[in-house]
């Protein structure tokens, strides 16, 4: 227990929690009107929000591995929850976060925190972009005043919907949402301490409640009243068939937590100077994620700009987190009756502000402009998150990256037939130098730069026995500039060597890199190859395939291909 604490607290005192309480308090504040509205977004009650925010952003804060990560719903899970609780329920989505929780664990557990960093920039803005678009589209129902709309897992059955419906709009419920996004947007030139979307939720609230009671749908009207009790502890009820059943989704929840969990806190890092521990955070979302279904909330992760206001606001540990949830408690308790007054159409503003901060789009044009395998990665990843879903989006999205990477690698991999160039005191060897009338009959050097792998297996192998029309007696392969060979690498590099010693040829390799060499040990090519025709230095090799040559041979050659070459040729 003592280590939990490591570091965390060390040296807190009473003007580091003046400050908490305060950084605490005001994203608390921040926190309750988007809790509301990213439950409502995501099909289920918005009291089941405002448990998330209070649960998740202790125990996150509390566990988690970064000193400033402030926990809770965020806009990212919304059309993945919606299309759960649309094609599960409601009861399916708490097992669904109950089971991502327990993944998360385990990824913190063998730490695979690191591995999320791998996932490409393009496949992380083409699903963010698409989410975006998903939450705006998905309020313009709730902007326009449309009631008992019927909501679709798909984007364009919802935009049939729209379309069909949109005859019943409410021109009252536009004027509130308008007077919303109007007070969210001046409200930081105006008052830049107040938080724009409590501001533009409160005044909306209130000129709604006055003048236009009973002409806009509010929260409940649409929910019912948000009870101002403590969440109730219940397990739901888990069989083998339903772990079947949500194993895809709980999968989706577990990654896109893990990713944005990890995002935030490298900006938490970037912001403070300091330095997360991703797998402790993977633990800490994961327990998080596990207990809060058991009170009714949905799944939670990092958020980033309640982290960034966190740390702008003064906070100085996880203390300002704790503070955070524990506030958003006591508000529920104590204001619950009056939130239900909120109408929808003051929510929608606050989620389309959202969406569009989300959806970095100067990222997204960055990436189109360079015209690239990345740009065809985003435009998939982007095209698919909106229209089918988040989960295929990404499987998708992440097959092409390492496709288009494997191409790059592949196409990285150099294999160039090279000789000593005598016209340089080194006699550096170099590739230019070998031609038709300058290259040794019975001795052939290849460089070989990039890695051998899959990709580039094949045409590694192409490439040297490709370009030996004749039959030499000596391959030299200079390899220190190959980083990595994997199996296939490994099993090309092998047939190139049976093949040449099968002609009663015989194999030279220098420069090889420790752990490559140590590979090549495992897999018995060190053996086969002998490890007396191993060299360090290019020139070493040379020198021992020359006392190897047939000498008849060399009678009369004129490719001079090495100094010797000239008095070999008369002999």
């Amino acid at each position: 227990m003592k280590s939990l604490f490591t570091g965390r607290f060390e040296g807190y005192s009473v003007g580091h929690f003046k400050k908490d309480l305060l950084s605490g308090t005001i994203v608390g504040i921040i926190a309750i009107p988007l809790a509301m509205s990213f439950a409502i977004a995501s099909g289920v009650k918005p009291e089941y929000g405002i448990y998330t925010a209070c649960i998740a952003g202790i125990l996150i804060s509390l566990l988690g591995g970064s000193k400033y990560q402030i926990g809770g719903p965020t806009g990212a899970f919304v059309p993945i929850l919606l299309g759960i609780v649309l094609t599960y329920g409601y009861e399916n989505l708490l097992i669904a976060g109950l089971m991502a929780g327990v993944l998360l664990c385990l990824m913190g557990i063998f730490k695979l925190g690191s591995l999320i960093k791998f996932i490409p920039r393009p496949v992380t803005v083409g699903f963010t972009a698409g989410i975006a678009v998903l939450i705006f589209t998905g309020q313009i129902a709730n902007f326009l005043g449309l009631i008992k709309i019927e909501r679709h897992e798909y984007f364009i059955a919802n935009i049939k919907e729209l379309l069909i419906h949109i005859g019943a709009t409410n021109f009252y419920s536009i004027l509130i949402a308008l007077l919303c996004f109007v007070v969210i947007l001046m409200t930081p030139k105006v008052l830049p301490k107040v938080p724009g979307a409590l501001a533009g939720i409160v005044v909306s609230t209130i000129v709604a409640t006055v003048f236009l009671s009973g002409q806009v749908a509010t929260i409940a009207t649409a929910y019912g009243s948000i009870p101002n009790t403590l969440p109730q502890f219940a397990i739901p009820e888990i069989t083998f068939e339903r772990i079947q059943l949500l194993i895809g989704p709980a999968f989706v929840i577990a990654m896109l937590g893990g990713i944005e969990s990890l995002l935030s806190a490298v900006v938490a890092d970037g912001m403070t100077n300091s330095k997360h521990n991703s797998n402790r955070e993977l633990i800490g979302q994961g327990i998080a994620n596990i207990v809060t279904p058991l009170f009714g909330g949905i799944p939670a992760t990092g958020a980033i700009a309640r982290t960034a206001t966190n740390i702008k606001t003064g906070a100085t540990s996880p203390m300002s987190g704790i503070i955070h949830g524990a506030f958003v408690l006591i508000t529920l308790l104590l204001l619950a009756p009056y939130a239900s007054h909120i109408p929808l159409a003051s929510m929608a503003p606050v989620l389309m502000v959202v969406a569009w901060n989300m959806s970095e789009q100067k990222h997204f044009a960055h990436i189109l402009k360079l015209k690239s395998g990345d740009s065809l990665v985003l435009i998939i990843t982007f095209v698919l998150t909106v229209f089918t879903s988040l989960t295929l989006a990404v499987e998708v999205g992440l097959v092409l990256a390492v496709v288009l990477f494997a191409k790059r690698m592949s196409e990285m991999l150099v294999v160039s037939k090279v000789l000593p160039d005598h016209t340089k005191e080194s006699g550096k060897v170099l590739s230019h130098v070998v031609n038709q009338k300058h290259d040794c009959p019975q001795v052939s050097i290849y460089t070989i730069e990039g890695p051998l792998f899959f990709g580039a297996a094949q045409t590694f192998e192409q490439s040297i026995l490709g370009s030996i029309h004749y039959h030499p007696s000596i391959l030299i392969l200079r390899m220190s500039k190959v980083p990595f060979m994997d199996s296939t690498g490994e099993s090309y590099f092998s047939s190139i060597v049976q093949n040449f010693t099968k002609r009663g040829g015989t194999v030279f390799v220098t420069g090889v890199q420790p752990e490559l060499k140590k590979m090549l040990e495992q897999s018995g090519l060190v053996a086969e190859i002998g490890e007396e025709n191993f060299y360090n230095q290019t020139g070493e090799a040379i020198n021992a395939a020359l006392t190897r040559l047939n000498t008849n041979k060399c009678l009369g050659c004129k490719h001079f291909a090495f100094k010797e070459c000239n008095s070999l040729s008369v002999q």
